[in-house]
């Protein structure tokens, strides 16, 4: 067992956080940003990479590891909080917007999971948090995330976010899904992930679904979410933003605010 064994409980519904039980000398790795609250001996350390086992190769394998993480998106440094003092604490993360904390035991799911690129939370320390590559030049230009996602490594317990409610499907061999690109949370390394044009004139410009979607081929686990950051902060930028104000200029416009109350 290379990673550290750790104990945790979810709370909340729709804004959830994670509280982590830790071991005297347990780490728990987050991303910067996550951290909620701890108890007194629990230390904080700001680690250079993913804070993997991995890095201990010297100055290179640190340099490597960080270039890793900025290529998904995510800041140069993690946090390392380690239980300094006797007896068990407690340090707690919590979600970045509206949806679910999903736990997830690595040493059950073949020891890598791949995800969308934001997902990672937290996890105990010794879990890789790397980038995976799409293969498929169709999958890595249309599949929502680009070729890059995040890949988790390891035996431990690590945790990812997702926007609404998360469901978990399990694929036969041979079995296929069909989801919408940016509803695909996280899925195992057995799973076989391509992009599919939806076809149909109608359908192209008419659907409002976009041109593509993706399709798992099974045998393996997918999460599922059903409202992504991305659909979420378009719906807010339209209804708020300068597509707003333009509606509001028009008689059209006009009429829309009467009947939802906001007046001329």
């Amino acid at each position: 067992m290379l990673n550290h064994e750790i104990d945790y409980k979810l709370y909340g519904e729709e804004m959830q956080f994670v509280e982590i039980e830790l071991d005297p000398q347990e780490s728990v790795i987050a991303e910067s940003g996550s951290f909620m609250m701890m108890d007194a001996d629990v230390t904080m350390q700001t680690i250079f990479g993913d804070g993997s086992q991995q890095q201990q190769g010297g100055l290179f394998g640190k340099l490597l590891s960080a270039g890793k993480r900025i290529l998904t998106g995510e800041s140069l440094f993690m946090t390392a909080f380690t239980n300094v003092g006797m007896g068990k604490k407690r340090v707690s993360f919590a979600a970045p917007y509206s949806g679910k904390i999903i736990p997830l035991d690595l040493c059950n799911l073949g020891g890598k999971l791949i995800c969308q690129k934001d997902a990672f939370l937290c996890a105990a320390k010794g879990v890789a948090v790397g980038i995976e590559f799409q293969r498929k030049l169709g999958t890595g230009l249309f599949g929502g995330e680009g070729f890059i996602m995040q890949k988790l490594e390891g035996d431990g317990m690590a945790f990812v976010h997702a926007g609404g409610m998360v469901v978990e499907k399990t694929l036969g061999v041979g079995d296929i899904l069909k989801i919408d690109t940016g509803c695909v949370v996280a899925y195992t390394q057995s799973v076989d992930f391509d992009i599919e044009f939806v076809g149909g004139v109608k359908n192209t410009i008419f659907g409002g679904e976009g041109l593509f979607f993706a399709t798992l081929r099974g045998p393996g686990k997918i999460w599922v979410q059903s409202l992504p950051i991305s659909r979420l902060a378009d719906r807010i930028i339209r209804y708020g933003g300068a597509g707003r104000q333009r509606e509001q200029g028009g008689p059209l416009g006009n009429l829309g605010n009467l009947l939802d109350g906001d007046g001329f």
